[in-house]
């Protein structure tokens, strides 16, 4: 392939990785800090993209130079936010969801496809005791953090108020995107394990700070059943003026997810897979998420849709959880 035409298919798939409404031209000026006419040559093929502006090109839109030049090996491309360092504060991590969640709404089309180990983190911000609860194990046990190493979680001392409101903003943003996802009996087990854990460390202060995690624990449960059974997302409290996308939950009894995504952006998919506990990996190849999205559908045909329908099999899956949360006290 002649490097003019390679040029000219970088900048065709640039166009494809930013929102509809926004300028390529507008986007490149500022990021190369050329003129209009500037890039304009480059997007003909008039003029030769130097390799500092290509290195620029790629480090801002996660290109892989490798399936830009359609070379025949299987690497995949992916970025990492926050490797280059851990937030100091849960908060940034929450603002960094938000930011992303804020990005696909950008698109006119969109869908969430999400196989499921855990809850996705968000919905522990459904209710204020079981975000501080979250926030403050997230931050202690997996984050290390030196202010909180001799401290028990108290709802009183560490509501983590900041990091709630977030939450329901991230919440708000996940509500728009419609979004089929596939559960397993054991998704809410690593925050059991986590409650239990804490409790017989005795790192709750009080047993009404316990029971304060549990009952809202229990809430969260009956609002993502009540999800399930209108098949429709919304904030705790909406009436159904409020009600926003839509979402089909599925129960596969025989594997355990990995808390893997793939969205599809108006036609165009990004991938993300989990590591380090609540970190997470992206990538648009479309390679990797054909993959994804083929093992994917070949679950959904051996799960049961238990959205607006199944509602025996609704009930059974929720209540196994409600029993388990309840036996923590």
């Amino acid at each position: 392939m002649e490097s003019n035409q390679l040029q000219q298919q970088l900048f065709s798939f640039l166009k494809e990785c930013i929102p509809p409404h926004l300028s390529l031209v507008e986007e490149l000026c500022d990021l190369l800090n050329l003129s209009h006419d500037s890039v304009y040559r480059r997007i003909r093929g008039e003029k030769p993209i130097s390799l500092a502006e290509l290195k620029i090109i790629c480090e801002k839109y996660h290109i892989s130079l490798d399936q830009l030049l359609q070379l025949e090996n299987e690497s995949v491309l992916f970025d990492a936010p926050g490797l280059n360092g851990m937030p100091a504060e849960f908060s940034d991590y929450l603002n960094a969801v938000l930011n992303q969640f804020k990005y696909f709404n950008s698109f006119t089309t969109r869908e969430m496809h999400y196989l499921c180990k855990d809850s996705t983190i968000w919905n522990f911000y459904l209710f204020p005791e079981l975000a501080a609860f979250k926030t403050f194990f997230w931050s202690k046990t997996i984050n290390n953090q030196a202010a909180l190493s001799n401290k028990m979680f108290s709802f009183e001392e560490f509501p983590y108020h900041d990091c709630f409101l977030l939450g329901q903003q991230v919440l708000k943003e996940y509500n728009q995107i419609p979004s089929v996802e596939l559960w397993n009996l054991e998704s809410m087990h690593s925050t059991l394990n986590q409650i239990a854990y804490y409790r017989d460390a005795g790192n709750f202060k009080s047993k009404h700070d316990l029971a304060l995690v549990i009952n809202a624990f229990v809430n969260m449960v009956d609002h993502l059943q009540l999800q399930a059974e209108r098949g429709v997302k919304f904030m705790p409290g909406d009436t159904e003026l409020s009600y926003r996308a839509s979402i089909q939950f599925f129960i596969n009894e025989l594997i355990l997810g990995n808390n893997t995504m793939v969205i599809n952006l108006d036609g165009k998919k990004i991938s993300m897979v989990t590591y380090s506990v609540f970190h997470y990996l992206f990538t648009k190849d479309p390679r990797f998420s054909t993959k994804v999205m083929a093992s994917f559908d070949t679950l959904l045909n051996r799960s049961t849709l238990v959205s607006k329908t199944g509602e025996k099999d609704r009930n059974r899956f929720f209540n196994n959880i409600r029993e388990k949360i309840k036996a923590l006290g």
